[in-house]
């Protein structure tokens, strides 16, 4: 621990992030779509409807903002409203599998093309979120084959519609049951690489920790792969698993913390990006009544994954961008001035009351100023 100095005449440095940190912008959510309901409109109609909820249905209650702070409140309202403007999706995940379910090979085949169609066509016009991709299907689920006849179907198809492969895309590979599925999925990755003339290391991939035996071989040490990028938690799967009520499901519970806490403590250091769950409930209606209950529970948790240190989640409808942002935006802006204040004084050896900074607590604030930055809330 250090001493607070009264003397300003030197000037810290800001730490540098551990080794292995992630680089580069890490996306507040990921935005999943049945694969048969995906074209290259997609991105910004749900962009239009978001904006539309946000114009006619806004609540600064709802939102899990302070009520009686109406510039507060309508700052972030005007960022949120910017945000859908330029970049309703920050990611975009195409999904063969939940969202879309078993069907004939030939039907996949066709949304797979359909999705190349799509995909290549927003490429072109530049209207690409910065993250892409595609959920393939579950190896623990009996469908190894189908899920790596999508991929390569996909993944040759936007080589040869485009030329190459555009920046921003990643795979999520569901129900990571066993660790030798892993190994397994990136034998395939390389050998695709080497028939698409992609460079080494190019494919890279998500896992998904959605059930137990997932956390188990976690915590066992194991699931650290080359090609990994992300890990994302599965809150129904996981949730059923441990053998959770209906009613239980839900990202809050702590069942749900525990496993968070163990993707947290297994990638550590290791650049691997976390990313939190869903919420399956969605408006009955655009009525107020029904919006207002599902912004109330969406941002409530998205608090928490905040809270636990969870900067990205999935949504899955209009009304979840707008509590997604809203949420994410109010957090950043409540703590802009005082972290940069700590960090400022940090900087210049300068003395704060009641505080001894640590250097890796400012690590931890100005990780979380550059989130706000990346993210558009300041």
């Amino acid at each position: 621990m250090r001493t607070t100095l009264g003397a300003t005449h030197h000037h810290r440095q800001t730490p540098e992030p551990p080794a292995g940190q992630p680089a580069g912008r890490q996306p507040v959510h990921t935005v999943y779509i049945p694969a048969d309901r995906f074209d290259a409109g997609t991105v910004s109609e749900l962009g239009t409807a978001a904006a539309r909820l946000l114009d006619t249905r806004f609540d600064a209650e709802a939102l899990g903002l302070t009520s009686d702070d109406q510039a507060f409140a309508g700052l972030v309202r005007s960022r949120v409203a910017a945000k859908l403007a330029a970049e309703p999706v920050e990611d975009v995940r195409i999904d063969f599998e939940d969202g879309y379910g078993v069907r004939p090979d030939g039907q996949e085949d066709a949304d797979v093309g359909r999705a190349v169609e799509a995909v290549a066509a927003m490429a072109a016009g530049k209207t690409l979120p910065r993250r892409w991709g595609l959920r393939i299907k579950s190896f623990a689920d009996g469908h190894a084959d189908r899920a790596l006849r999508t991929l390569d179907g996909f993944l040759t198809g936007i080589a040869d519609a485009t030329g190459g492969l555009p920046e921003g895309f990643t795979v999520t590979f569901p129900k990571v049951t066993r660790a030798e599925y892993l190994d397994e999925f990136e034998r395939f990755l390389e050998a695709l690489e080497r028939s698409l003339g992609l460079p080494d290391g190019t494919l890279r991939f998500e896992m998904q920790v959605e059930t137990t035996q997932t956390v188990m071989f976690l915590l066992a040490g194991r699931g650290r792969t080359p090609r990994l990028a992300a890990a994302h938690f599965g809150v129904f799967d996981y949730t059923a698993s441990c053998g959770l009520p209906p009613e239980e499901q839900r990202l809050d519970h702590p069942a749900c913390d525990f496993a968070r806490h163990v993707m947290q403590v297994a990638f550590a250091g290791t650049g691997v990006e976390l990313s939190d769950g869903s919420t399956n409930l969605v408006p009955a209606s655009e009525a107020a009544a029904d919006v207002h209950a599902v912004w109330r529970t969406h941002s409530a948790l998205v608090r928490h994954s905040l809270s636990h240190g969870f900067h990205q989640g999935w949504d899955m409808h209009p009304a979840h961008l707008v509590s997604r942002f809203a949420t994410v935006y109010a957090f950043h802006l409540a703590r802009q001035a005082g972290y940069t204040a700590r960090v400022s004084a940090y900087q210049e050896q300068a003395e704060q009351s009641g505080l001894l900074e640590e250097p890796a607590t400012i690590r931890a604030l100005s990780a979380i100023l550059r989130r706000g930055t990346d993210c558009g809330a300041f």
